[in-house]
């Protein structure tokens, strides 16, 4: 598609679709990592049952296809204009399909749903996991590597793949009966999408998707064998694991009326590490949506943690694997929004203003766990709560606990992760919708003690994707060039980083901290039966 009338060659573009928890978006980046157009479109979750948590892969694939067009059109350009398609996808979520035919067997189980908790139970509890950590324990000690002693307290979780999908192979007779055959795939949403984008011709995804599943060994670099047999899932059905960057052949010039090359497919956290350029060893991305997401680049070297932080591939390109340790907390945007139901503002914006209207948060604590609480804490049965409310207890008083608590919760997870990886922290960049609240920013740079960027740019998962993207086909050329191309927004600096304030403005926080830190402790184990 080179030359064109009057002997030039027109302008090209990187398109990127990011898949989220709630919409797909897509953008169109020119050769200044500027935004040259975008579309976007509301994901519909479907609630079959209690605790069930799906998306029909018909309606995501015309979403795709929508925002695609959409985007090209709202850019004003051409689709033989687009040099790459880079896909950036939430993760853990999947679902299993007809090798002939590429029909599915069932709808897109979500990594919220739960219909996998008795099993995953009834397992963490089982004699064979007290075997394997029993076993996992006596190596350590023989042997003294971290890796050993991570497995030997290693429980499973619903937010893997794993039993979610020994529940589909209990429940589906159908997809039973393609394994029989061979003619059973299975793939998280990147894989399913390669393979309707080349008409069946890919069942592919890349290691950092490979690796969020829990399925995926990333010591070895390939799926765990051993997990496999132990829960009885056939490696048959398993995607080809390819870099994160690389030649995934290009789309049906059916669907788009042109061929596109598609050369990056990413999960969503890696991507946003990607797209903040945290390309070096120390180098920290905290996520702020729905959840929060703190990643640290470890290098050349998956890390083994005891208290939760999961080790991930961020990404391989060519020979270079870098793997990241990345740390969550469930309920951020959650309890904003749970907030605004309650009508205690009605903009979201008005709340740090709000934050900052009163001098402290009048004794309130308030605890974010909707969804329990994880790393460091990793209890499922904490329960949300406010404490030390009064009858001078105002509405700003709330929020401003509330905001608190988020930053506090920051603090928790960057600690860990200091504690944990003792890396030294090299830079620390932050996105998503709740990063744009001043007061959270501010508190959580005074709290880390530590300089905290913000980008102007927030879809930092498609960028992510359209970064790698473009670099497998040279639209940019080198990471130092991406990294010109950053804009920042604004950047928070701390008012103290002395010791004696704990990182912290006058260490006015240790006390309140400290009651915070209470306040989680009662509420922890809350939902336990007697």
């Amino acid at each position: 598609m080179g030359s064109h009338r009057n002997g030039f060659r027109k302008e090209s573009f990187i398109l990127s679709v990011d898949i989220g928890t709630t919409s797909i978006r897509c953008h169109v980046y020119d050769k200044e990592a500027k935004v040259r157009g975008s579309c976007s479109t509301k994901i519909v979750l479907l609630y079959p049952e209690v605790g069930h948590v799906e998306m029909d892969p018909d309606e995501l694939w015309k979403g795709f296809i929508s925002v695609v067009k959409g985007a090209v059109q709202d850019a004003g350009i051409q689709m033989h204009q687009i040099e790459a398609l880079g896909i950036s996808t939430q993760r853990g979520t999947f679902t299993t399909w007809d090798r002939r035919t590429g029909v599915p067997f069932h709808n897109f189980i979500t990594w919220q749903d739960q219909r996998a908790a008795d099993l995953v139970k009834s397992w963490n509890r089982s004699c064979t996991m007290k075997a394997i950590h029993g076993a996992m324990k006596v190596l350590y000690f023989m042997t003294r590597q971290k890796r050993l002693l991570a497995a030997s307290v290693i429980v499973f979780s619903t937010q893997h793949v794993t039993f979610r999908l020994v529940w589909v192979l209990k429940h589906y007779n159908q997809v039973c009966e393609a394994i029989g055959e061979g003619n059973c795939c299975f793939g998280t949403i990147d894989s399913w999408l390669l393979f309707k984008l080349t008409k069946g011709h890919l069942h592919a995804t890349d290691y950092s998707n490979a690796s969020s599943t829990g399925i995926f060994d990333s010591y070895q670099m390939c799926w765990s064998g051993f997990l496999s047999s132990l829960v009885s899932l056939p490696l048959s059905i398993f995607p080809k694991v390819e870099n994160t960057g690389h030649d995934f052949g290009s789309t049906d010039p059916s669907i788009f009326g042109a061929s596109i090359p598609i050369t990056s497919v990413m999960a969503d956290q890696q991507a946003a590490m990607f797209g903040e350029c945290c390309f070096d060893v120390g180098d920290v991305k905290i996520t702020m949506g729905t959840g929060t997401f703190m990643d640290i680049n470890t290098g050349s070297k998956p890390h083994t943690s005891v208290v939760g932080l999961y080790p991930l591939v961020g990404w391989k390109i060519g020979s270079e694997v870098v793997y990241l340790a990345e740390g969550n907390a469930a309920d951020t945007g959650t309890a904003i929004k749970w907030a605004q139901k309650l009508e205690l503002f009605s903009d979201v914006q008005e709340t740090s203003a709000m934050a900052y209207s009163v001098s402290d948060s009048d004794g309130v604590c308030f605890v974010p766990s909707f969804s329990g609480l994880q790393a460091p804490l990793n209890d499922p049965k904490a329960c949300a709560s406010f404490m030390g409310l009064k009858p001078s207890t105002s509405k700003s008083h709330l929020v401003r606990a509330i905001l608190e608590s988020i930053a506090f919760r920051n603090k928790q997870l960057y600690e860990t992760v200091l504690r944990e990886t003792r890396i030294p922290i090299t830079k620390i960049r932050v996105d998503g919708g709740v990063s744009s609240n001043d007061f959270v920013m501010k508190l959580t740079a005074d709290l880390f003690g530590r300089k905290i960027t913000r980008p102007q740019h927030h879809e930092m998962s498609c960028l992510g994707a359209a970064f790698v993207a473009g670099l497998e086909v040279g639209f940019w050329r080198t990471r130092e060039e991406l990294k010109r191309l950053q804009c920042v927004d604004e950047e928070f600096l701390p008012q103290c980083v002395d010791k004696e304030c704990a990182g912290s403005p006058n260490g006015e926080y240790i006390p309140i901290l400290q009651s915070w830190e209470r306040a989680l402790r009662r509420s922890m184990n809350w939902y336990n039966k007697p």
